[in-house]
Order: structure tokens, then C-alpha cells, then sequence
């Protein structure tokens, strides 16, 4: 099928994903991390407590993504999207409106549950569930929303910052999430197929079966593609977490990193999109054992570079991983696993992730209060994702003799 025909046959659908994805930036940590220099200032935080406090409240968020993700097993998209996005808007009024740091855990946890867990969580499952043939395509469409929100907020927003309190920009992006709930009922007010729930798919996984989340849980797969399941969101995540204070030690203006941010966007785009052919032609079997060389590169880049010139020479390579991450790794459960539990597989891995996600900034909080410098941690990450690779090139190697 060709692309643009691709897109009018499927525009509804292929729509809703990019919706909720760029939703999702409301509890992504690129977008939190822009206020991290007011939430620290406002709460009188330390790197270490602001990234613990972070630590805490999205690894809830991976505790409660287990069950809650399996829903998207039982519900329509309609309709747990809809329930999401109006707890997300509620999680971002909480945040503009609490005056305690002990209640900024139960605020982190909201933001990170509704957005980066289960706005993002249903886009992507939809995508892979609705789509067999054409799931590359389809990822890498939903995925825009993504880069959309990575390329437009922060900027946005820093400068937002300068005219307008931080807390009345959190009013603002909840009044965005609750009006998108009835654009996204529209779109989705005939769903892709009559029944679109699981037990209607018949997308098979390894020897010919669909497997149950606990069956996924127990076998060999899962546990060589942990390392590559926790890296990109630990340490991307960090990235961006740390941005103000990377900038800081670098010696340039919050303004000038986030000004490179734009472009690390459009080559993640064009990582994704290329990520999402290839996959359609290539499976993911191929393609995924490498993909999280690039952020090897990427980091040593960070760690070394000592312009602006270098970090966006970084920036581009860990941009490859990032794109391919949108992709690869969803289509990956539904391709080996089957899709009948697709949701529930889907949420166990998520949970992984966004825990990776918990602990990069605590990580790299508490290592900056005890003297480890950031240039200094991220030579180890790079080292990190030559493991990571070296572990998903043994198992998927084997595994995709199963398929």
C-alpha cells in the first residue's frame, strides 16, 4: 500500500495515536524537566532530593502500570483514552496548584502514570494491535505526536517561563488535555475494525501461538531484552532531567541547549519513519539487536564534547536510538509474543521502562551531590548500551529461529 493512501484510508485512526502521544509529553520528563530550576527553587530541593522525589513517584507509576495496562486489553481505546486524558489534566492542575513538597511524589507519580504511562501505553498498543502488515508505518505516524511535543514544547516553554509564572503554564496544558478529549472521541467514534479487542486478532507470535503475559514473564526472551528495556529511558530520561544542570556545567544558557532540541527532534523523525519501513520489510528481529549502538556514541559525545557544536553531534546520534525506540520496541512484543495479550505484555515491558525511567534521574541526582561529575557518569552509560546491545544480539538471535 502506498504511503499517501496509506494515510487517507487510515487517517482517523493513524490521528487518534498522534493525539495521544503528543498528550503525552505532559508527563514526559523533557517536558517536566523544563521546570526543574523553578520546582527545586520553589521547594528549596537539592539535585538529590529533586531526583529522588522524582525516583519515587515514577516507579509507583511502574508498580501501577503492570495492572492498569493490561486494561487496554479489555476497554476500547475511546474510552480508556478518554479516561486518561481527563486524569491527566487533573494531574497537571495538581501540579500548578500544590504548595507542599511532600505531596510532589503523589504529583510525579500522576504525571507520569496518566502521561508518559498510559496516554502513551494506549497510542502505541492501538497501533499494534489495529495494524498487522502495515505496523511500522502506523507505529512511526503515532509516533509524530511524540516528536511533535519534543520538538515544539521546550522551547516553547522556556520562553514561556520569562513572561509567565510556571504554574499558570500547567493550567494552561490541562485546559489542552481536557479539550482533547472530545476531538479524540470523534476520531475514534468508529474504531478500526467492529471488535477491536484482542481476542478478535489472530497476529500469532512464536511457534505459531499467542503467549500469555505470565508465560512471558517465565521465558528466557524477556529477561535478555531487559538491559535494552531499561537503558534509552533511564539515561535519555536523565539526559533531559539534568538538562539545566548539564547546561550549567558546560558553561552555555538553558535557552542555547534547549535551541538544540528542535533538530535532535527532526532526526529522530527521520530515524522513526525510516525505523518503520524497515521494520515493515525486515521485521524486527533484524533491526533491533543494533539499534542502541547510536547511543553508545551519543554519550561519549556528552561526556567529552566541549561545545555546543559536540552535543549536537551527540544529540543526532542518540536521535537514531530515539526514533527506532518509538518503533521497533512496540512492534518487537506484538511480532515474537502474538497480540491477543498484547496489552498486558505490553504493560509488563512498559513497566520496565518506565522504571528505567525512575531511577536515571535519582541515579545521576545523587551521584552529582556526591561529587560524581555528569561528563563522568555519562562515559559509563556509554559503556552501559554496549552491554545492552551485546545482550538483545544473544537473544533475539536465538529467538528468531522460534518464529
Amino acid at each position: 500500500m502506498g504511503l499517501i493512501r496509506f494515510l487517507a484510508e487510515n487517517a482517523r485512526w493513524l490521528s487518534a495515536g498522534a493525539l495521544l502521544t503528543f498528550l503525552s509529553s505532559f508527563g514526559q520528563t523533557f517536558f517536566i524537566s523544563i521546570f526543574a530550576g523553578e520546582i527545586r527553587e520553589g521547594f528549596d530541593l537539592s539535585h538529590g532530593q529533586w531526583g529522588g522525589i522524582y525516583t519515587i513517584g515514577t516507579s509507583a507509576s511502574a508498580v501501577v502500570m503492570v495492572w492498569a495496562g493490561a486494561l487496554t486489553d479489555r476497554f476500547r481505546t475511546r474510552v480508556i483514552g478518554s479516561i486518561v486524558l481527563i486524569l491527566l489534566a487533573s494531574s497537571c492542575l495538581f501540579m500548578a496548584l500544590n504548595a507542599w513538597a511532600a505531596l510532589l511524589p503523589l504529583v510525579i507519580f500522576a504525571l507520569r502514570f496518566c502521561g508518559q504511562g498510559m496516554a502513551s501505553h494506549t497510542a502505541v498498543v492501538s497501533m499494534s494491535r489495529w495494524f498487522v502488515a502495515t505496523r511500522g508505518k502506523a507505529l512511526s505516524v503515532a509516533g509524530l505526536g511524540f516528536a511533535l511535543g519534543e520538538a515544539l514544547l521546550p522551547v516553547s516553554f522556556v520562553s514561556l517561563m520569562l513572561v509567565m509564572d510556571w504554574r499558570w503554564l500547567w493550567v494552561a496544558v490541562a485546559c489542552v488535555s481536557l479539550a482533547a478529549v472530545p476531538v479524540l472521541l470523534l476520531l475514534l467514534r468508529k474504531e478500526r475494525t467492529p471488535q477491536s479487542h484482542a481476542e478478535t486478532d489472530h497476529s500469532v507470535g512464536m511457534d505459531q501461538r499467542h503467549w500469555a503475559r505470565p508465560e512471558v514473564l517465565k521465558h528466557w526472551l524477556f529477561w535478555f531484552m531487559v538491559p535494552a528495556l531499561l537503558g534509552p529511558p533511564a539515561f535519555n530520561t536523565a539526559f533531559f532531567f539534568q538538562q539545566v544542570h548539564f547546561a550549567e556545567v558546560k558553561g552555555w544558557s538553558h535557552l542555547e541547549l534547549t535551541a538544540l532540541f528542535p533538530i535532535y527532534t527532526a532526526a529522530a523523525v527521520g530515524a522513526m519513519v525510516m525505523a518503520g519501513g524497515l521494520l515493515d520489510r525486515l521485521g524486527t528481529g533484524r533491526l533491533i539487536p543494533w539499534s542502541q549502538l547510536p547511543m553508545f556514541v551519543g554519550f561519549f559525545c556528552f561526556a567529552l564534547g566541549d561545545s555546543l557544536g559536540w552535543t549536537l553531534v551527540g544529540l543526532l546520534f542518540v536521535a537514531m536510538t530515539t526514533g527506532a525506540t518509538h518503533t521497533l520496541p512496540n512492534a518487537f512484543w506484538a511480532e515474537f509474543y502474538g497480540t491477543r495479550s498484547l496489552g498486558a505484555i505490553k504493560a509488563m515491558a512498559a513497566a520496565v521502562m518506565v522504571f528505567g525511567s525512575a531511577i536515571g534521574p535519582g541515579i545521576t541526582g545523587y551521584l552529582i551531590d556526591f561529587g560524581v561529575g555528569i561528563e563522568t557518569q555519562y562515559i559509563g552509560v556509554a559503556l552501559y548500551f554496549l552491554f545492552a546491545t551485546a545482550m538483545m544480539w544473544v537473544g533475539v538471535s536465538r529467538a528468531r529461529r522460534m518464529l
